[in-house]
C-alpha cells in the first residue's frame, strides 16, 4: 500500500493539471491593496491605461504614491495630457526588484506604452533604467538630456514575467509626454494621415463633405481607422471613380470603425466588425483575423493586412493598410474561373453510366456575371474540423479526470 503512494500524488497533481486555468492580471485590483497608490490608481482607470495594462503581459508598472501624484496634477495637465504622462510609466518589459539589480552592463532602455501610442517622435518614448553602485536604481526619460532623477523606491506586486508594479519615488519629466494634448474632437485626423504616408486617402476624404462629417461626429465617442498607402489608393481611383455620388460617401466610411480598437483588441477581438457606412441591410462589415502578431481585415472580395500604426490614443486609433480593402456591397468578386475539360476516356475503359452524366452535368454550377460570387465567411470544412477537434479535445480531457478518478479510488 506504501507503494501506491506516489503514484496517487502523482495522479492527484495531473488531476489538478488539467483543470488548472491561468488567469490575467488585473491592475486596478492589485494597487486597490495599497492605499498609498490610491491616485495613481485612479488616473490609470480615467485614462483607460487600466484597461490596457490587462491586455498586455509582460509588463512593468512604474507606480507613483499619493504625494508624488499631488505634484504632478499641481501644473493641471489635461487628462489627455496626463494619458501621455502615465503611459511613459508603463514599460514593455518585465523588470521584477530582483532583475533591476542585474541589468546587463548596469543600464537598460525600455520602450513604454507612450512610445507604441506612436505619438512620441524619436526616443522621448523610452526609459532609461540604470543600476548604480550601492543598489540603488535611476529611472528617466530619454528625452530628459540623461538626468535619472527618479528612483526605485520598492516592489508591490509580482507576477513573475507577466507584471511587475514597482514604485519610485517621482514621476519622470518629459518635455513631450507633458506637452498639450489636444481632445479628440480637435484632432486632425486627415492630417496624420497625409503626413505617415495615406495622403491620397485622406485627400480623397477630405473632398466629400457627407462623409468626412461622419468621421468628425465620431471622434468624441470613439474611432478606428483603415487607411490605405498612398501607392495602393493612387491605383484604385479609377474605381472609385465610377462609384455613384452615395456608393462613394458609403466607399469612404466603410474605412471607419465607430469605436476605439486598439491593436491587442484587435488580436483578441477577431470576427465581424461593422463600420460607419453601416446600415441596416447595407452591412459594410469586415472580418478581423490575426495569425500571431499579424493582423488582416477581410471581405468577400479581397483580404488586406495592416501595416503600421499612426495613432493610438483612446478614443481614436488610425492604421495603415497595404491595399484597399473592398466591400461586396460596391464591388463583385472575381469570376471563379471554368474547371478544365476532363481527359478523353482511353478506348478500352469502361463507360460510365448514362444516367450519371445527366446527373453531373445537371449539378455543375453555372457562374453569374453579373452577381459577386458570395463565398462563405468561413470555410464548412475548416469550421467542421476546428469544432470536431475541439470536441475531441474536451471529450478526451473528461475521459482523463475520469479514468484518474476511478484509478485513485482503486488505489485508494
Amino acid at each position: 500500500m506504501q507503494q501506491r503512494h506516489p503514484l496517487l500524488l502523482l495522479l492527484i497533481f495531473s488531476v489538478f493539471l488539467i483543470f488548472q486555468t491561468s488567469n490575467g492580471h488585473n491592475i486596478t485590483r492589485l494597487l486597490a491593496k495599497h492605499p498609498s497608490l490610491s491616485t495613481f490608481n485612479h488616473y490609470l482607470t480615467l485614462t483607460h491605461l487600466a484597461q490596457e495594462i490587462n491586455r498586455r503581459t509582460t509588463i512593468t508598472v512604474l507606480a507613483l504614491d499619493n504625494a508624488a501624484m499631488s505634484s504632478l496634477l499641481n501644473k493641471n495637465p489635461s487628462i489627455y495630457t496626463m494619458k501621455n504622462i502615465l503611459s511613459l510609466h508603463v514599460l514593455l518589459d518585465y523588470f521584477g526588484a530582483k532583475k533591476l539589480h542585474q541589468i546587463t552592463n548596469g543600464t537598460a532602455l525600455a520602450a513604454t506604452m507612450f512610445q507604441a501610442t506612436g505619438v512620441a517622435p524619436g526616443v522621448s518614448g523610452f526609459v532609461n533604467i540604470t543600476d548604480f553602485k550601492g543598489g540603488k536604481v535611476g529611472f528617466g526619460a530619454e528625452d530628459n538630456g540623461g538626468d535619472l532623477d527618479s528612483f526605485f523606491v520598492k516592489s508591490v506586486e509580482e507576477l513573475p514575467y507577466n507584471i511587475s508594479v514597482i514604485q519610485i519615488s517621482k514621476a519622470l519629466p518629459s518635455a513631450i509626454a507633458e506637452a498639450p494634448t489636444p481632445g479628440p474632437s480637435e484632432l486632425n485626423i486627415t492630417g496624420i494621415m497625409s503626413a505617415h504616408g495615406c495622403k491620397v486617402f485622406a485627400d480623397t476624404l477630405l473632398a466629400n463633405p457627407e462623409a468626412m462629417g461622419t468621421y468628425e461626429d465620431n471622434l468624441n465617442g470613439g474611432l478606428t481607422v483603415f487607411c490605405p498607402l498612398d501607392d495602393a489608393f493612387k491605383a484604385f481611383l479609377p474605381k472609385y471613380k465610377n462609384l455613384t455620388a452615395s456608393g462613394k460617401e458609403s466607399f469612404l466610411e466603410f474605412f471607419g470603425v465607430p469605436v476605439y480598437q486598439s491593436l491587442s483588441m484587435l488580436k483578441s477581438n477577431n470576427g465581424l466588425m461593422n463600420t460607419l457606412a453601416t446600415d441596416g441591410a447595407s452591412k459594410f462589415d469586415f472580418t478581423v483575423q490575426n495569425d500571431g502578431e499579424q493582423v488582416t481585415l477581410k471581405t468577400k472580395i479581397n483580404t488586406v493586412k495592416i501595416t503600421g500604426t499612426l495613432l493610438d490614443e483612446q478614443p481614436v486609433a488610425i492604421y495603415t493598410i497595404d491595399k484597399v480593402l473592398m466591400p461586396r456591397e460596391l464591388f463583385k468578386a472575381a469570376p471563379t474561373p471554368a474547371p478544365a475539360p476532363a481527359p478523353e476516356e482511353a478506348a478500352d475503359a469502361p463507360k460510365a453510366s448514362k444516367s450519371k452524366s445527366k446527373s453531373k452535368s445537371k449539378s455543375a454550377p453555372t457562374p453569374e456575371s453579373d452577381a459577386p460570387a458570395d463565398s462563405p465567411d468561413d470555410d464548412p470544412a475548416d469550421q467542421t474540423a476546428d469544432d470536431n477537434a475541439a470536441s475531441s479535445f474536451k471529450g478526451g480531457r473528461f475521459v482523463a479526470v475520469g479514468l484518474s478518478f476511478l484509478l485513485v479510488f482503486w488505489l485508494l
